[in-house]
């Protein structure tokens, strides 16, 4: 089968690529969309989406395609670099230094941390805070779940993550959605290479007031730390300044429930929340 053309007017991406990708190795097949669907129990209208580039999709589905073309690793190498070209340049710099991290240290002012937010948590997360359309949205969801295999490497990099209580308080509005995010969260703290806490209201002000930070350590020994509010992220790798942001994190960790309180705390939410019940 000849190559296919690329579209007029657009600009060369992997995501892009992993499309046409996906195109025509179900054509080269012999598979309709329907009989993929049946045979890898991904609904058609989605595998569709995939192959028009207007979703990124998630390495399990990209594993589950590897398997039915019998292509190794050769979609979900493509996916991985598809999920680059949708993260601003900005934020790269941090994402390759924290992909690289043994340790990672986090303090959430408002919403879950990225790296333990549900693909629907983190679609409506990214929805309200983008206002971009549905393709880059999903790019952006996707390559968030991406960033999820760092606590799940072989050498069990340290997690630590301090949540405000107002993240507790801060609900989506889908209340599946929220009981499922409520209990990754539990699920993730049972994790022997993560560490949950929450900081209650009751602490009162605190040296993090209005802050998000995140802390990493290198494998050289180096660290850095990284602040973000809803519109603007910034690196700091100066030693001195990160020392700072690690003592008020210290601080910050002194006055938070022990993490089998603060778990104790995430099942009262959980139980509490409205639930989304089946029709009658």
């Amino acid at each position: 089968m000849p190559a296919r053309k690329s579209t007029s007017g657009r600009k060369p991406s992997a995501r892009r690529t992993l499309a046409e990708e996906l195109a025509r190795l179900r054509e080269e097949s012999g598979r309709s969309l329907s009989e993929l669907a049946e045979e890898t129990r991904y609904d058609r209208a989605y595998l569709h989406k995939l192959e028009r580039g207007e979703r990124l999709g998630s390495p399990e589905v990209m594993k589950t395609l590897d398997q039915a073309y019998g292509t190794g690793k050769h979609l979900i190498l493509f996916w991985e670099l598809a999920t680059v070209d949708v993260i601003p340049d900005k934020y790269k710099r941090f994402m390759t230094s924290e992909s690289e991290a043994t340790s990672r240290y986090e303090f959430s002012v408002s919403t879950v941390p990225g790296l333990l937010q549900t693909e629907d948590y983190a679609r409506e997360v990214l929805r309200v805070a983008s206002y971009r359309g549905t393709e880059e949205l999903e790019g952006l969801v996707a390559a968030r779940l991406a960033r999820h295999e760092w606590l799940l490497r072989e050498d069990l990099p340290v997690y630590r993550a301090i949540l405000d209580e107002a993240v507790l308080m801060r609900v989506p509005t889908d209340p599946k959605a929220w009981q499922l995010q409520l209990s990754h969260l539990l699920d993730a703290a049972a994790m022997p290479n993560v560490t949950l806490q929450v900081l209650p209201f009751s602490a009162g002000l605190h040296g993090l007031v209005g802050t998000s930070l995140t802390l990493l350590w290198l494998p050289d020994g180096k660290s850095l730390a990284y602040t973000e509010d809803a519109f603007t992220g910034d690196l700091t790798e100066q030693p001195e300044a990160v020392e700072r942001m690690r003592l008020a994190y210290d601080l910050v960790r002194d006055v938070a429930l022990s993490p089998r309180e603060s778990m104790t705390l995430v099942k009262q939410v959980a139980e509490d929340s409205p639930r989304c019940n089946p029709p009658e």
